[in-house]
């Protein structure tokens, strides 16, 4: 199984202004905007570590998902959570040639933690010998950051701070901290079956 991010997380969206506020830099001077791209790497840093935890999309942008066979017949969980719309579903044979699936036959279930891809009718399509299927769809929270829970929002600043002001150390642990956690904890998903 391969995830694979189509559009990344466009700068315009990520919350520079309110990263500043939070670390409580200096403005009104001329140079401003001078830390932004340290400042930009540490906010991405923290949404990749903070999704990596929860199992979820901060922010809204497109994904593909490559597997060679679906968890059962007529149910597939998808890996990526808020799931909001399923562009497409495509069946390739071990030669790379690939049959779009009509999405008519499947149904999205958006659930919070774990969404879900099944059949209307019957079971999944069939994945070809040595073939795999891939799926396009959408995941986030939102289009902006004014869309992301306060709590998420909240340890992402927290984890990008703690990136900023770590920067030039050459710390060893990767450990999250509590309060971290705890924001978060809400969030991560549970694991009980393989579906």
């Amino acid at each position: 199984m391969m995830l694979i991010e189509l559009s990344p997380v466009a700068s315009g969206v990520l919350p520079l202004a309110e990263f500043r506020e939070h670390l409580r830099l200096g403005s009104g001077f001329a140079d401003d905007n001078l830390q932004d791209s340290v400042l930009e790497t540490c906010l991405r840093a923290a949404l990749a570590a903070i999704e990596a935890r929860i199992g979820k999309a901060v922010l809204k942008r497109r994904f593909s998902w490559t597997l060679t066979s679906w968890a059962t017949g007529s149910v597939q969980s998808l890996p990526v959570a808020p799931v909001v719309a399923l562009e497409s579903v495509a069946l390739e044979n071990m030669d790379g040639a690939a049959t779009l699936v009509d999405l008519n036959t499947l149904r999205l279930l958006p659930a919070v933690d774990r969404p879900k891809l099944v059949a209307k009718t019957g079971s999944l399509p069939f994945i070809p010998s040595n073939g795999q299927a891939i799926l396009v769809f959408e995941a986030g929270f939102g289009d902006d950051w004014t869309e992301v829970p306060s709590d998420v929002a909240q340890a992402c600043m927290m984890v990008a701070a703690k990136f900023y002001e770590d920067r030039d150390a050459n710390e060893s642990g990767s450990a999250l901290p509590q309060s971290v956690m705890d924001l978060i904890g809400k969030y991560r998903p549970m694991r009980l079956g393989r579906a």
